[in-house]
């Protein structure tokens, strides 16, 4: 199979997480751009692609890239690039736009201008003047920055994070890519205990034991790319079977998650269920004020409520102070919060060995990581 380039978009701030993704998938060409990683990859490519990347949003192939700053250039462009190696004659090819800093700003004559050569090169090939496309989708996307066009298909149709099990949504969720990056970002390791005292729906639990199990966070659903000719089943089907035969099932995990709402932690045993790993996340309702474990190193991994997305921000103040007194029992481990609230610090009582500015959806937010003394060595014999 040839090789061409593909585009895993991501969130800014995790282009380094989608990164060590991609190439723990054995991927050649990792090259690491504002809110995407380009790689080289094939039609098997972009079916591992989908089923494993954790922290990407979507999986693109780059069709071209070039400079075009009148109409002109970018439908001479874009007619130059070979539409017809992918798109079959009865292919559905939407056009959608965005533009930045350039030269062309009116995205709507940008698709149009984009729709209109592509059409004109799938006429060259199937010798006909009218396309119905009733047949598989492929939407075709111009992103203009600087006065450089880039031109992509996307292959995955549904964002990344629509894993497939949560069909329930709880008030402001986090998307299940964020999470999954947040546990990666945290180092955690499935021998270690994890405590969400805010988990909601549960996505962070469900997305660490995800993690821990090996289990392919895109298996629960199908892609756009799914129903491309020129991607067969077979390629599916082999990428399926090798995720299956990846799974671990010996493991003993120690995640729980706890909140104060009943009723959303009905939603979380749901979307746990529906993830396969209800088994080993344990649910509990819970004031974090409560909080306490048995075991002496672990992490707590969390996105609690704060006034710009939920409620009163003097409440969010009032939360914070709460956690700082819960969380002295636990004077041995790592703590790791997802925040917009300015002040996180102040009222945790602690600065952060580290933070990271993350954004969940478009709230600029902190993850603040304040590191836990190390276990000692176990003594050998």
């Amino acid at each position: 199979m040839a090789k061409f380039e593909l585009i895993a978009t991501t969130a800014f701030g995790l282009e380094s997480v989608v990164a060590r993704e991609v190439k723990q998938l054995g991927f050649e060409g990792v090259n690491v751009e504002n809110g995407r990683v380009v790689f080289s990859g094939d039609e098997a490519g972009i079916c591992r692609a989908n089923l494993w990347l954790r922290s990407a949003d979507r999986v693109l192939v780059k069709m071209g890239e070039f400079r075009a700053r009148t109409f002109e250039e970018l439908f001479e462009g874009t007619k130059a690039l070979n539409w017809t190696d992918w798109l079959p004659e009865d292919g559905n090819f939407p056009v959608e736009g965005k533009s930045l800093n350039s030269t062309l700003f009116s995205v709507p004559d940008c698709q149009a201008i984009v729709k209109k050569a592509v059409v004109e090169k799938m006429k060259q090939k199937y010798r006909r003047s009218w396309f119905e496309e009733q047949g598989p989708r492929y939407k075709i996307e111009v992103a203009l920055l600087k006065d450089t066009a880039t031109l992509t298909i996307d292959t995955s149709g549904a964002g990344l994070h629509k894993r497939g099990y949560r069909q329930l949504v709880g008030q402001a969720p986090l998307k299940e890519t964020l999470a999954a990056a947040l546990v990666s970002l945290s180092r955690w390791r499935e021998d270690r205990a994890l405590i969400d005292p805010f988990c909601g729906s549960g996505t962070i639990p469900i997305e660490a034991a995800l993690i821990a199990l090996n289990i392919a966070p895109g298996l629960k659903r199908e892609f756009a790319a799914s129903k491309w000719p020129n991607v067969p089943a077979n390629l599916w089907r082999e990428a399926r079977d090798e995720a299956n035969s990846h799974i671990r099932q010996d493991l003993s995990l120690k995640i729980i998650g706890t909140d104060i709402d009943g009723e959303v932690l009905s939603l979380a045993r749901h979307h746990a269920r529906q993830a396969g790993v209800e088994r080993y996340i344990h649910f509990q309702q819970l004031p974090v004020s409560e909080i306490r474990s048995s075991h002496k190193y672990g992490w707590v991994l969390c996105n609690p409520p704060y006034g710009e997305r939920l409620g009163d921000p003097q409440e969010a103040a009032a939360l914070y102070t709460e956690m700082k007194q819960a969380f002295k029992s636990l004077d041995t481990w790592s703590f790791y919060v997802l925040t917009a609230y300015p002040e996180f610090e102040h009222l945790f009582g602690r600065r952060a060995d580290k933070r990271r500015k993350l954004y969940n959806g478009r709230l600029e937010c902190q993850f603040y990581q304040f590191f836990g003394p190390k276990p000692p060595r176990p003594d050998k014999d």
